[in-house]
C-alpha cells in the first residue's frame, strides 16, 4: 500500500541526503536532474518489488472487536504496506502510524487483496471508511487534514463487525495517542 501525502517528508529526506555533499562541476547536472526526478516522483527512489516480511504486531480494539494488526511505522514499511501480499486473515490488519496529522491519501498500487481502510484522527476516532479495489491506483483522499493513522483490513470487515465512523480505536496499551506519542 502506498500513500501520497507523506511524500513531502520523503522528498525532504532524499534532498537532505543528496544535498549533503556539494557536487563537482561534472556531476552537478546529473545530481540536479536526479534530485528533480525524485522531487517530482519520490516513489522512483523507493519502489518495492516484493512483499515485506510480517511486521511487528499489536492488538487493537474497535468497540468489542479485536484485531491483530501489523504496525507500519517506518517510511519503507508505510510505502510498502500490503503490496504483493496474497492473503490476510479475517481478524488481521495493518495500522499505518504517521508522525503528524495530515490529509491522508491511499491507493492500491501492487496490492492484490481487496481492502477497506479507516482514516483515523489523532485521538483514535474513525473519521472515514473507504473500500479499495485491488491494483487501483486512483488515490482516495481523506476529507480532512486531521488523519494520523490509517487502518487497512479485508474489504467489508468494518461492515461485518458493525464498526463505523465515530468508533474509537484503542490498543492493548491504551489510547492511540498514549500508545504512540506519549512523552516518557
Amino acid at each position: 500500500m502506498s500513500f501520497q501525502n507523506f511524500l513531502p517528508f520523503f522528498v525532504g529526506a532524499v534532498l537532505l541526503l543528496v544535498g549533503c555533499e556539494k557536487p563537482g562541476p561534472r556531476t552537478q547536472s546529473l545530481s540536479t536532474n536526479a534530485s528533480a526526478a525524485r522531487a517530482t516522483n519520490p516513489a522512483a527512489a523507493f519502489t518495492p518489488t516484493n512483499a515485506q516480511p510480517k511486521l511487528r504486531t499489536m492488538k487493537l480494539w474497535l468497540g468489542s472487536q479485536e484485531l491483530k494488526t501489523e504496525l507500519a511505522l517506518s517510511l519503507p514499511e508505510i510505502m510498502t504496506g500490503m503490496m504483493f501480499r496474497k492473503e490476510m486473515a479475517e481478524n488481521e490488519g495493518m495500522l499505518f502510524v504517521f508522525g503528524r496529522a495530515h490529509q491522508a491519501s491511499f491507493y492500491m498500487r501492487n496490492t492484490l487483496i481487496p481492502l477497506s481502510c479507516a482514516y483515523i484522527e489523532n485521538d483514535g476516532t474513525i473519521a472515514e471508511i473507504h473500500d479499495m479495489k485491488p491494483l487501483d491506483e486512483s488515490p482516495i483522499e481523506a476529507h480532512s487534514d486531521t488523519i494520523q493513522y490509517v487502518l487497512e483490513v479485508n474489504q467489508g470487515w468494518f461492515d461485518r463487525n458493525k464498526v463505523g465512523v465515530g468508533s474509537i480505536v484503542r490498543t492493548e496499551f491504551g489510547s492511540m495517542p498514549d500508545t504512540f506519542f506519549k512523552k516518557r
